[in-house]
């Protein structure tokens, strides 16, 4: 049985470097919003844009929204109440006249209950099975010319995760672990996502990037993937300490070899799907 993991915001955020740069390459590709005047409730002339972002954690990338709308009602929605805890400081008023508000929700489950200029995800729709199923309830959100805007990792085939897989579905762990990782199916193609979106009548744009990662310290990969892809496994062993230890050392050896050190660290390669898509203009 499938449950959700637990999270450790402050291990997450030991490599928030390297876990915000997609957000920031995400928008840098996302349209002008449509803030101008308008005859829907709270729209005119200057009208601060109304964003949602779907799987907020701990705000880090969040905040960097106001860098670009620094006046944005910004609600951040999250169904982790421990990543939302270290968002917390970072909510109300912001210093360009705006406002974060933090919001225990499962995605899933969310269908905006107001219009909105931007819906945006930072690496949280992986782990909402069957989410471009959700793509038309949360476009429906959004005001004509509006956008929805996502990265996902596109990396299940890689060493990290099928090492992961092949381990957690070895005689000792099979019980225990094999049905809690991610489905690699849940993530698609650039181009499946690109179909349906265009489908429901947006504009897309599309791409991949493959970030090269240097990554330092001891162990270096395991350390990554205990603030995401390990969380499954990590919430399943954590009544039993030593059955968490005796995997973790297997996985950190296998890790080892996949990912050899370098004289300058550890390459990492991370393949990272993008899609902008944005509505129709009346």
């Amino acid at each position: 049985m499938t449950t959700a993991p637990n999270w450790d915001p402050r291990q997450y955020l030991r490599h928030a470097g390297h876990r915000t740069r997609p957000f920031q390459d995400l928008l840098a590709r996302v349209p002008e919003l449509p803030t101008g005047p308008g005859s829907g409730p709270g729209s005119g002339p200057g009208r601060p844009p109304r964003i949602a972002d779907l799987g907020c954690g701990p705000g880090n990338v969040t905040v960097l929204l106001f860098d670009r709308w620094p006046d944005a009602h910004v609600t951040g929605l999250d169904n982790s109440a421990e990543m939302l805890a270290e968002a917390q400081p970072l909510a109300g008023p912001t210093t360009g006249g705006g406002r974060l508000d933090l919001r225990q929700t499962d995605v899933r489950d969310w269908a905006p209950d107001e219009p909105y200029d931007l819906i945006v995800s930072n690496a949280a729709l992986q782990w909402i099975p069957g989410h471009p199923d959700s793509f038309g309830t949360w476009l429906a959100g959004l005001r004509p010319g509006g956008t929805f805007a996502f990265q996902v990792p596109g990396n299940f085939t890689a060493p990290s995760h099928t090492l992961l897989r092949d381990l957690c579905d070895a005689p000792e762990w099979r019980d225990r672990l094999a049905d809690r990782l991610r489905d690699p199916a849940s993530v698609l193609e650039p181009t499946e996502y690109l179909e349906r979106l265009a489908a429901l009548g947006c504009e897309v744009d599309a791409w991949e990037t493959t970030y090269v990662q240097v990554l330092t310290g001891p162990d270096p990969v395991l350390d990554w993937v205990k603030g995401t892809a390990l969380r499954p496994v990590l919430t399943a062993l954590a009544d039993d300490p030593p059955a968490r230890d005796r995997f973790l050392a297997a996985y950190a050896a296998q890790l080892r070899d996949a990912y050899p050190s370098g004289p300058h660290g550890t390459a990492f390669p991370f393949r990272r799907i993008f899609v902008v898509a944005r509505t129709a203009q009346r």
